[in-house]
């Protein structure tokens, strides 16, 4: 029998954050700023316990101290979302590319707009980081957070980004 879904919110740096999962198991991280209004899922309990190991990883990473999560999530989606959304945990903080640039490195060249709604369909932003797309003019784009959203979480990597050679930064 599958674990009861349950819910918390998370007071982050850009507005409280609807998480839902189970335990040990993050299932989606929804925006306040989201166009739609923020709703646990029907028949969802609260339950803060369930989501320490997420909030702790969400403390480390807004106050600059983790570029990586190691959560264990879950997100259905078709064969090529997944391969977009895999793809994303693969952009190294702190880096941008763009929808046309992730389309080539999944060998889909011509699959930009596909790539892009794959981009959008992700349940799990910050953890799996698709606000690290932008335009292939280094315009930001569609962000479920809203790109006010889009930008602070760019500019938060780059103010702590390990020092690298520059390549492929955004500046904003």
């Amino acid at each position: 029998m599958a674990e009861p879904l349950a819910y918390s919110y998370y007071d982050s740096p850009v507005g409280p954050l609807l998480v839902t999962g189970s335990t040990g198991l993050l299932r989606s991280i929804r925006f306040a700023t989201e166009k739609r209004p923020q709703q646990p899922p029907a028949g969802a309990e609260r339950d803060d316990g369930t989501f320490e190991p997420v909030f702790e990883q969400l403390s480390r990473y807004f106050a600059g101290e983790l570029v990586d999560f190691e959560l264990q999530i879950e997100q259905p989606g078709t064969d090529f979302q997944q391969s977009v959304w895999a793809a994303l945990r693969t952009i190294p903080f702190g880096q941008t590319t763009s929808y046309g640039a992730l389309a080539k490195r999944l060998g889909r060249p011509k699959a930009s707009r596909a790539v892009g709604a794959a981009n959008g369909a992700n349940k799990l932003p910050i953890v799996v980081p698709c606000h690290r797309v932008i335009g292939s003019n280094n315009a930001l784009t569609g962000f479920a957070g809203g790109l006010p959203v889009k930008r602070f979480l760019l500019d938060h990597e780059q103010r702590h980004a390990p020092a690298a050679d520059g390549q492929g930064r955004l500046a904003l």
